[in-house]
């Protein structure tokens, strides 16, 4: 394996940029998929929802019917499964390959079609490395002199670049949360495979900003103060929603997968009922951004109160249950209307920062990752004057969120599913 110090990285490059570039090709359609569902989201907030709520009851049963009978590799996020074949390369054979790939990609497919409140970051996670063990023979290179756990965290943190449109977050990604360390070789092999992947899963056009460049008028010190209380409350929500995922997804999953169709239609039912009340709880997380960001979002605090509470179950019913997805849109969802609430209350300054803040504080205080997150929020918003405050909200969040809730959720669902492994 190679050495920090190595000096020649050309010989390596052209199959690491193919890497990326069949990640980014792969991770294409999902990101068609999800675009088309703001789409139908965006307009049905203005309109009404109609016929799209009775969806998550339709698709539910089926979903996981068609999960427990014939797509079972394809079950689960997608995270859990690369950490555990970073852990142990061994179990690469059997869960990674094409066959559970197209399975996650047709079932994640269906639920998020189906407006179903999960995120991608699973199965675009998967994506990254699936390809890696499909194009094995061409990696030998990189494999002898990297290693194949690095090639693994380096792949998957290029499928969330391809699917977000963020090389560097990914990098970051791949670092603290699937590799669990940070070094020269993951630097110089992530580079070329996490770029390639973002460019040809953007060819065609995709915003710098997903949610626009916004401007922010407040001076550092004054946005940090603001920005204490939406980091609290988001911390809070955080760790209950990354407690209820381990909770659940512990419980629920034997369940499912032992009465597919009565859970189906139980957790189907639910869901369409609050989309009844609210649309807002549909969708992976993207449309309610869009809606706060640009037009307020709910009318008033106990409608907005109602969406939170939705935006935390919602998902939570959803991924528990088994289905492929990710946390990643649906925390940024929830926090962002933390702090369309909070940030008002407790400091009487209303307008979109409280948004911004929210986003890095639900996203940290769901995953424990606090630089990630704030970069995260950088690079959806493109609000560079608010670093401060998004460094505080995102800090503050992450530590009461590990503070009550010790084991950090990708970790949690990781060891659950690696335990499920043990004969």
């Amino acid at each position: 394996m190679s050495s920090p110090s190595r000096r020649n990285w050309f010989p390596l490059l052209p199959p690491l940029m193919l890497l990326g570039v069949v990640i980014g090709v792969i991770c294409i359609p999902l990101n068609v998929v999800d675009e088309r569902v703001d789409t139908i989201l965006s307009e049905a907030f203005e309109v009404g929802i109609g016929w799209w709520a009775l969806m998550p009851l339709i698709a539910m049963p089926v979903l996981l019917q068609l999960q427990q009978r014939l797509m079972r590799d394809g079950a689960g996020s997608g995270i859990p499964q690369t950490v555990a074949c970073i852990e142990d390369e061994q179990r690469s054979a059997t869960l990674l390959g094409l066959r559970p790939l197209l399975m996650r990609l047709v079932l994640w497919g269906l639920a998020a079609s189906c407006l179903l409140p999960i995120g991608r970051e699973g199965p675009v996670v998967f994506v990254g490395a699936s390809a890696v063990w499909l194009l094995r023979r061409v990696l030998k290179g990189p494999m002898r002199e990297l290693g194949l756990p690095l090639l693994l965290a380096v792949a998957g943190g290029a499928g969330l670049a391809a699917g977000f449109n963020t090389p560097l977050v990914a990098i970051l990604f791949a670092a603290e949360d699937l590799y669990k360390r940070f070094n020269l070789s993951m630097v110089w092999t992530a580079l070329p495979v996490a770029l390639l992947a973002a460019l040809v899963a953007a060819f065609g056009g995709e915003p710098m900003f997903a949610y626009g460049e916004l401007t922010n008028v407040m001076n550092g010190p004054t946005q940090m103060l603001m920005a204490v209380p939406v980091g609290l409350v988001g911390g809070l929500v955080g760790a209950l929603f990354s407690g209820l995922m381990l909770y659940v997804t512990r419980t629920m999953s034997p369940l499912a997968r032992r009465y597919p169709i009565p859970m189906g239609l139980l957790l189907g039912g639910g869901l369409s009922l609050m989309a009844l009340g609210n649309p807002r709880v549909l969708g992976q997380g993207s449309a309610v951004l869009h809606d706060l960001i640009h037009t307020g979002g709910p009318a008033s605090l106990p409608e907005a109160l109602g969406v939170l509470a939705e935006r935390v179950v919602g998902p939570v019913m959803v991924l528990g249950a088994g289905i492929p997805g990710g946390l990643i849109d649906p925390a940024l969802a929830m926090g962002a209307t933390v702090g369309t609430i909070f940030m008002p209350l407790m400091t009487g300054h209303d307008g979109v920062l409280g948004v911004v803040f929210g986003m890095a504080a639900g996203l940290a205080g769901a995953t424990q990752l606090p630089l990630f997150a704030a970069l995260f929020t950088l690079k959806l918003c493109g609000t560079l004057q608010s670093v401060p405050g998004l460094l505080v909200s995102a800090a503050l969040a992450a530590m009461l969120s590990r503070a009550l809730q010790p084991k950090p959720v990708y970790h949690g669902l990781a060891e659950q599913f690696m335990a499920g492994l043990k004969p």
